[in-house]
């Protein structure tokens, strides 16, 4: 089957033992052409809501525990409803059966502050047709101001950074940054000269055999392929860190990647218009452990 497929979602209580039965039943296959949601939902009318991606292949999600506990965390944060997590793993396991059992596809859980009777939930499953030239092509990125300083998490967290909400409207208006510059992607920054992550995506820089990403408690949000790839680079004799990176270091580690569930592991090739090194071979490696 190559249509997406969306999956309504009735809540249960998160501290409700419901039995496997009631889980199943608490989920609805709809017809993609279904309207799901009214023009009232604080999630199309504000983008008040949640979400997470995940990226399956072969019939596999990746880092369903990871993705679920980001999601439960993300709703602490804009004080939701917290989510059954039996519940909605029911409902990446139905949406695993209905998609393909090969080739690579997406899983996105979302969670809406409703109408004011509860939370609107649902998954959608979506096949991927692209091979995502850019794993070995490589991408182009700019870098671009977040317009706040890099412990901002920490000194205004009802900004949110770090929950991965559906306001989306400045990481879109930042891609198109990014092409209008010439760049295929963006690297937001800090007003104090830090590179913090992509739109979509994490950081991570090479220096030698070490490692890099910028730590999360400074406004960044914890990317759950960074730390697939963290796990698999450390059992191959790599040493990863989580640090403050300075905006300069960029242009100076020996290789850097923008990393996704979906597109995985892109290989930045230019920053800013300048040129910078590239490891295709180690690039190469990462795609291979998170596909496999």
């Amino acid at each position: 089957m190559t249509t997406p497929q969306v999956l309504l979602l009735s809540p249960i209580p998160a501290d409700a033992d419901a039995p496997e039965n009631a889980l199943r039943a608490s989920l609805r296959f709809v017809p993609p052409t279904e309207p799901i949601l009214t023009a009232f939902d604080a999630g199309a009318g504000r983008g008040d809501g949640i979400f997470e991606t995940l990226g399956v292949s072969d019939g596999r999600a990746r880092g369903i525990d990871a993705h679920l506990a980001r999601l439960e965390a993300s709703a602490v944060k804009l004080d939701l409803p917290a989510p059954n997590l039996a519940q909605w793993r029911e409902g990446v396991e139905a949406l695993l059966d209905a998609l393909p059992s090969t080739g690579q596809a997406s899983i996105r859980l979302v969670i809406t502050r409703g109408t004011g009777s509860g939370p609107t939930c649902w998954l959608t499953g979506t096949p991927v047709a692209s091979d995502f030239p850019e794993r070995t092509d490589g991408i182009r990125v700019a870098t671009l101001s977040r317009g706040y300083a890099n412990d901002v998490g920490e000194n205004a967290p009802w900004l949110l950074v770090g929950a991965k909400t559906l306001s989306y409207a400045v990481h879109m208006a930042a891609l198109r940054e990014a092409k209008r510059r010439g760049a295929d992607d963006a690297v937001f920054t800090s007003t104090d000269g830090f590179a913090l992550e992509g739109p979509t995506s994490s950081l991570i820089l090479r220096q030698g055999n070490t490692l890099v990403t910028p730590a999360i408690q400074h406004g960044i949000l914890a990317g759950t392929t960074q730390a697939d790839l963290f796990s698999f680079l450390e059992s191959v004799g790599f040493e990863c860190v989580y640090r403050r990176i300075p905006v300069g270091e960029l242009l100076q580690s020996d290789a850097a990647w923008l990393v996704s569930s979906v597109r995985l592991a892109a290989p930045i090739t230019a920053v800013d218009g300048t040129a910078i090194l590239t490891d295709l071979a180690l690039t190469a490696r990462m795609n291979a452990a998170l596909l496999a």
